[in-house]
């Protein structure tokens, strides 16, 4: 690796806006708030699994597709 072009990763705070907080390692550093971690999003939560409306698909399907 090249020397001094490679940024230098600071501790770093980071806060949830659901009010979780975690420490990690960045260029950033100090403090930084987010508004979406893995504690509340949908796909870890796995709240957002009823979302799709599968019935009403097929009967669109059936409806689009059906010989008279």
């Amino acid at each position: 690796m090249k020397p001094k072009i490679h940024p230098e990763y600071k501790m770093t705070s980071f806060r949830c806006a659901c009010g979780s907080t975690w420490n990690a390692l960045s260029s950033k550093g100090g403090e930084l708030t987010v508004e979406i971690c893995s504690n509340c999003h949908p796909f870890f939560t796995g709240a957002g699994k009823n979302l799709i409306d599968t019935t009403g698909r097929i009967e669109k399907f059936k409806r689009k597709y059906s010989r008279t």
